[in-house]
C-alpha cells in the first residue's frame, strides 16, 4: 500500500513539474518573442532611416546632374563664342595682312611721288637759277619786245603766259603730291592701328573664353565626382538597406521558429508527463499485485531535454591568421581563419536564418545569418568563400554552409568571419570580438 502512495505521489509529482514547466516555456517562449520584435522594430526604424538616406542620395545625385546639365550648357556657350571670335580673328588678321600690302604699296608710291617732287623741285631750282643769271623778268620783257608784228607779240605773251602758269602748277602739284602723301600715309597707320587693336582685344577674349571653359570643365569634373561618391554611398546604403529587409524577414523567420520550438518543447514536456504517469500507474499496479512485497525494485530511468555544449561553434577549420582590432592602420571588424587545404568546409556557427547571399565586390562570395540566441539577435557573416552552398532559409548549427576560398578583396584563401550583436550595418557598429563567444 505503502508503494502505491509513493507511486501516485510521484505520478502527481511530474504531472506538477510538467505543468510548471509548461508554463516556465511558455513564459519564455514569449519574452524571447517579445525581445525578436523589439529587435525587428529596431531593424525596421533602421532601414526607414537608410531608406530616408537613399532618397536624399538620389535628390542629391538630381541636382548634379542638373548642374552638369548647366554646365554643360555653358560649355556649349562659349565654344559658341569661341568660334565666333576665331572668325572675327581670321577677318582681322586678314585685314591686317592686306593693310600691310596696301602699305607696301603706297610705300612704292610714296617712292615715286618723292621722285616727282625731286624733279619738279630739281626743275625749278633750274629756272630760278636761270631766272637770277639772266635777270629774271627782264629776259620776259626781252621776249616781249623782240616781237615783230602784233600778232608774233600776243604769241610771245601766252607762250610767256603758259610758261608761268607751268610754273604755278607745277608748284601746286607738288604741295597736292605732298598733302595727298601725308594724307595716304595717316590713314593707313590709323587703319592698322585700329585693326591691331581689334586683334588684341579678341585676342585677350579668347583667352579668357579658353579660361572659363577650363573653369567649367573643371567644374563639370567636380560635379562628376561628387555624383560618383553619392552613387557609391548610394549603393552601400542599397546594400544595407536589402541587407536590413532580409534581417527583417529572418527575424519574423525566427519569431515563428521560436513559436515552434515552443510549442515542440511544451509536446515534448506533455509526452513526458503521460509517459512518467502512464509508468507510475504501472508501478501502482505492479505493487498492489505484489501483495505488499517489500523487497526493492529496480528503478525507472529519468529523462532529460539533450542540452548543447554551447550555443556556438568555430566556423570552420583552420589558424587564427588575423584577430579582431587594429591592422595595417584600419580596423579589422572580424577574425580570419587560414587553411590551406582544399575543399575546407564553412559551417553556420549556430542555428539561424540566411539573411543574404550573393557576390560582393569587397566580401566576395559572402553569406549572411540572423541568430535568435536567449532572446537576443546576432548576425554572423561568412566572406571570401569559394562556393556558397546555401540560398537562404533556417541552418543548424554545424550545417555546412560553403567552402573556403579567396574571392573578393583577398590576399590569399581564409574565412573572414564577423560577429554583430544585433543587426548587421555599414558602420559596423554592432560588431563584437567572436572570441568572446565562439571557441578559437
Amino acid at each position: 500500500m505503502r508503494k502505491s502512495f509513493i507511486a501516485l505521489a510521484a505520478a502527481a509529482a511530474v504531472g506538477l513539474g510538467s505543468l510548471f514547466g509548461g508554463f516556465t516555456i511558455q513564459t519564455e517562449a514569449s519574452t524571447k518573442v517579445e525581445s525578436l520584435k523589439e529587435k525587428k522594430n529596431q531593424v525596421h526604424n533602421q532601414r526607414s532611416s537608410v531608406q530616408t538616406n537613399i532618397n536624399k542620395a538620389d535628390q542629391q545625385i538630381g541636382n548634379l546632374q542638373n548642374k552638369q546639365a548647366d554646365v554643360e550648357k555653358e560649355i556649349e556657350r562659349i565654344g559658341l563664342a569661341i568660334v565666333s571670335t576665331n572668325r572675327k580673328i581670321t577677318e582681322k588678321t586678314n585685314k591686317i595682312n592686306d593693310t600691310k600690302v596696301e602699305i607696301q604699296k603706297l610705300q612704292a608710291d610714296i617712292v615715286v611721288i618723292k621722285e616727282r617732287i625731286k624733279k619738279r623741285n630739281e626743275m625749278l631750282k633750274d629756272r630760278a637759277r636761270n631766272y637770277q643769271e639772266n635777270g629774271g623778268m627782264v629776259n620776259y620783257l626781252d621776249v616781249l619786245m623782240g616781237s615783230q608784228s602784233f600778232n608774233d607779240f600776243v604769241d610771245r605773251a601766252n607762250a610767256v603766259a603758259t610758261i608761268m602758269e607751268a610754273d604755278q602748277d607745277i608748284l601746286k602739284q607738288a604741295e597736292a603730291d605732298k598733302a595727298e602723301l601725308e594724307q595716304k600715309q595717316k590713314k593707313v597707320e590709323n587703319d592698322l592701328a585700329n585693326l591691331q587693336s581689334m586683334l588684341s582685344e579678341l585676342t585677350s577674349m579668347k583667352l579668357k573664353l579658353n579660361g572659363q571653359v577650363a573653369e567649367q570643365k573643371k567644374l563639370m569634373a567636380t560635379l562628376q565626382t561628387k555624383e560618383h561618391e553619392v552613387s557609391e554611398q548610394k549603393m552601400a546604403l542599397q546594400e544595407e538597406n536589402d541587407l536590413l529587409a532580409a534581417q527583417e524577414v529572418a527575424i519574423q523567420q525566427a519569431i515563428k521558429l521560436e513559436q515552434q520550438r515552443a510549442a515542440q518543447r511544451a509536446a515534448e514536456l506533455e509526452r513526458q508527463r503521460k509517459e512518467a504517469a502512464r509508468r507510475a500507474a504501472a508501478a501502482a499496479a505492479a505493487a498492489q499485485n505484489s501483495g505488499g512485497n517489500s523487497s526493492s525494485q529496480p528503478s525507472e530511468p529519468s529523462y532529460e531535454a539533450p542540452t548543447s555544449s554551447g550555443d556556438w561553434i568555430k566556423p570552420t577549420i583552420g589558424r587564427v591568421s588575423s584577430g579582431f582590432g587594429s591592422r595595417w592602420g584600419e580596423f579589422h571588424y572580424g577574425v580570419d581563419f587560414a587553411n590551406s587545404g582544399s575543399n575546407v568546409p564553412i559551417f553556420a556557427a549556430a542555428d539561424g536564418v540566411v539573411i543574404r547571399s550573393y557576390l560582393s565586390s569587397s566580401y566576395g562570395n559572402c553569406i549572411f545569418i540572423a541568430h535568435s540566441i536567449n532572446g537576443e539577435v546576432y548576425t554572423t557573416v561568412y566572406a571570401h568563400m569559394r562556393v556558397r552552398l546555401v540560398q537562404g532559409g533556417a541552418v543548424s548549427k554545424g550545417q555546412q554552409i560553403g567552402i573556403m576560398g579567396s574571392t573578393g578583396e583577398s590576399t590569399g584563401q581564409h574565412l573572414h568571419f564577423e560577429l554583430h550583436h544585433g543587426s548587421w550595418n555599414q558602420a559596423k557598429s554592432n560588431a563584437v570580438n567572436p572570441a568572446a563567444y565562439i571557441p578559437m
